[in-house]
């Protein structure tokens, strides 16, 4: 792969992993830790991610279970996890936070789904945004030292390049709203 073209491939990795992280972050009616990937507790005077402060486990499967390892902290575990947007009240018995995800009504799993939807079609727009900056870029070098037949090359890289990423967010799309739409 040409090193101009390479830029934009990790530019385009970037913005699939960010999306990756985005959908880990939405809740399929399972308990999934990565929900709280967003979440950071007052930790001695440093945000903190929860991971970090206790024990995250999945016990069944819709409970999670948060096992600080400073028992001080449970009461801001539980502050953080109701001021979140989780929409998930934290049970709190003395020595862990279990977090019960209740069983999603099918109009909410369709929410979700167009939510996923939505979040794919924003992932593409960036895949475009960053194939339209590549071509320009290409463009300006038009002005300079490379042939056109060169410049033809590294767009047709880039747009190659451009539809292996469209192709992956559509299979992580899919791939979520099936997730989301198993009962």
């Amino acid at each position: 792969m040409d090193e101009r073209v390479k830029v934009f491939n990790e530019k385009m990795e970037k913005a699939l992993e960010f999306l990756e992280s985005d959908l880990a972050a939405i809740r399929a009616g399972r308990a999934n830790p990565h929900v709280l990937d967003k979440l950071r507790v007052d930790y001695y005077g440093t945000p903190t991610p929860i991971q970090q402060v206790g024990n995250v486990t999945v016990p069944e499967a819709r409970i999670i279970q948060i096992a600080p390892w400073d028992k001080s902290m449970l009461k801001a575990i539980e502050k953080e996890i109701m001021t979140s947007d989780i929409g998930i009240n934290p049970s709190n018995d003395g020595s862990v936070i279990r977090l019960v995800f209740p069983e999603l009504t099918e109009e909410r799993r369709k929410e979700l789904a167009k939510d996923v939807k939505k979040k794919g079609e924003d992932g593409k727009v960036a895949i475009r945004n960053i194939r339209r900056d590549g071509n320009d870029s290409f463009k300006k070098l038009a002005k300079t030292e490379v042939s056109e037949d060169e410049i033809k090359d590294l767009e047709d890289s880039l747009q190659k390049l451009t539809d292996k990423f469209i192709k992956d967010i559509d299979e992580l799309v899919e791939a979520k709203t099936k997730e989301i739409m198993t009962v």
